[in-house]
């Protein structure tokens, strides 16, 4: 069943004269509309910053700098988990400022809040560390308290009442950050395990309390049963009915969701729901430790992939972050831009809590914008192709760990995302879903499915292969004499290849932090032979 339908908002003189002023400036500054793009339209590459009073405070000149790299749009923090860090009054007044540099400006709200401080500030600087007194804290599996993601009265209602008043000043788009989820961190099952809570579930679904320790042990072994199912669902609910909420109280706005690192069920997202919502793509290594890893990438470019099969590209933005906001370098930050244009993310969100990344990285990441816009107005609206298989499924999306098995996409092979086992190619399984098909609740369509061995999963559907470039080059070799139309990196050096065949072109992403040189091959012919610069992406044309 798809979203409540959104109910008209009775037109208050306030709201008339803030929609009056809206259309005003939309005029004076030629703005495009402020719902999102619909499928269909001309492909295009947005570039946005997420900014705030104290970005703007340590670098008064931020706002001319950003504009001339290219951004386009700044979206400001208003609502924080029960606290305004800025009043609808505040943002208009820095609209009104932005305005000057010819940048549109939209709001961010931190619905629930965080387990931990995500935005880089204190509550000596002004930001509350967490919600309020009055808002209940969240309990989990094992009894202990905490804060985020938390979803009892009155979190709800005061986010529907922040919303409103947000689109009264005249606002239309607003984005739901850090944290719109009912799970901690990736991996995790989330939900609040708390006696109102645990009373509330099993009367909702009419299960007996002997349930709940059923449910506690399923939980504890990531076992998909009956009632662990349910009780995704249930949060899954209450998650929309929050959501719903927020759009009853200002259907004029365009409500954006920010998803976690392969958010799912799990964590209380159905991510068919939000479709038609503005819609972060889950990213998560926003420092150099996590990005700059081969594996580091190939995991950010998995998540990606995986939440573009539930939006359209003109909706997706990413999640281009770093934090802290020091520790993710410019050409790293830089090489982010490519795994929206492999996913075919049209809108780039670059993020840093509320302090800003150093100033500096601007002057690389104007350029690097616009090549990657360049290079993505080329494969826009086309879909990788080839025998590699990205494959997400559901006992990985309810039970799993949130560990891909992704460094298959640096073999320099073609890929292509599927929702179903594939009949061909070879497809690479996680822990969770390689178990359901060795268990028998997952049916293999093909023999040729990849897992790790220390997944435990055996069966002759299922080849184990150790999840390290060493065996998957070995693996590679024995896949090549079996391509055939399929062009494909020859060299055993971790690159990923992204075929789109309906545009005769092909991307070349060198993952490492040195000049590779590449051997492009087909049916035995070499094609092309270039040299790629650290980090850097290439584009092939005429294939």
């Amino acid at each position: 069943m798809p979203l409540a339908p959104r109910r008209p908002a009775p037109c208050t003189r306030r709201r008339f004269l803030a929609r009056c002023g809206l259309t005003g400036a939309a005029l004076a500054l030629g703005r495009r509309p402020l719902q999102a793009e619909p499928p269909g339209r001309p492909a295009t590459r947005a570039f946005h910053a997420c900014l705030s009073p104290h970005g703007f405070a340590r670098y008064p000149e931020l706002p001319e700098v950003v504009a001339k790299a290219g951004i386009t749009d700044v979206w400001m923090a208003g609502f924080l988990y029960g606290a305004w860090y800025q009043r609808p009054a505040d943002l208009q007044r820095w609209e009104t400022k932005l305005a000057t540099y010819g940048l549109r400006m939209h709001v961010v709200n931190v619905p629930l809040g965080h387990p931990g401080n995500a935005l880089g500030v204190t509550d000596d600087q002004g930001v509350p560390a967490a919600p309020p007194a009055h808002w209940r804290l969240a309990q989990d599996a094992e009894g202990r308290a905490f804060s985020g993601t938390s979803i009892h009265a009155p979190a709800p209602e005061e986010n529907a009442a922040a919303v409103r008043e947000i689109a009264a000043a005249g606002f239309g788009r607003v984005f739901l950050d850090d944290d719109f989820r009912v799970a901690r961190s990736p991996g995790e099952i989330g939900g609040c395990f708390c006696d109102a809570c645990r009373e509330a579930f099993l009367r909702s679904r009419g299960y007996p309390g002997g349930s709940w320790e059923e449910l506690l042990d399923a939980v504890r072994r990531r076992a998909p049963s009956q009632v662990l199912i349910a009780w995704e669902e249930y949060w899954c609910d209450q998650l929309e009915a929050m959501w719903n909420a927020m759009r009853a109280a200002a259907p004029e706005v365009a409500l954006g969701i920010m998803v976690m690192y392969l958010g799912s069920e799990k964590a209380g997202i159905r991510l068919e729901r939000f479709r038609e919502a503005p819609f972060r793509v889950g990213e998560l290594m926003f420092s150099d430790a996590g990005f700059a890893p081969v594996k580091g990438k190939t995991d950010e470019l998995f998540s990606a992939l995986f939440h573009r099969r539930f939006v359209a590209p003109e909706r997706a933005y990413s999640e281009s972050t770093a934090y802290p906001a020091d520790q993710l370098s410019a050409r790293n930050l830089a090489a982010k831009l490519t795994v929206s244009l492999i996913a075919d993310v049209r809108n780039t969100m670059f993020m840093s809590g509320l302090l800003p990344f150093p100033i500096e990285h601007w002057a690389t990441l104007g350029p690097a914008m616009r090549e990657s816009a360049r290079l993505h107005a080329v494969v826009a609206g086309h879909r990788p192709r080839g025998p590699l298989k990205h494959y997400w499924g559901e006992e990985a999306r309810r039970v799993g760990d949130d560990r891909p098995y992704s460094l298959f996409l640096a073999l320099g092979v073609p890929f292509e995302v599927v929702s179903a086992l594939p009949t061909d190619g070879w497809a690479f399984l996680g822990d969770a879903d390689a178990r359901a098909v060795a268990e028998g609740r997952l049916a293999p369509a093909g023999r040729r499915l990849i897992a790790r061995p220390e997944s435990g999963a055996g069966g002759p559907a299922l080849t184990a292969v150790p999840e390290d470039l060493p065996s998957l080059f070995r693996l590679k070799r024995g896949i090549l004499p079996a391509l055939h139309g399929v062009p494909y990196v020859v060299d055993d050096l971790p690159v990923v290849l992204a075929w789109y065949p309906s545009a005769r072109a092909a991307l070349l992403w060198n993952l490492e932090e040195e000049r590779r040189t590449y051997t492009v091959m087909r049916d035995g012919q070499a094609l092309r032979t270039l040299e790629i610069a650290p980090l850097g992406v290439a584009l092939l044309e005429r294939l």
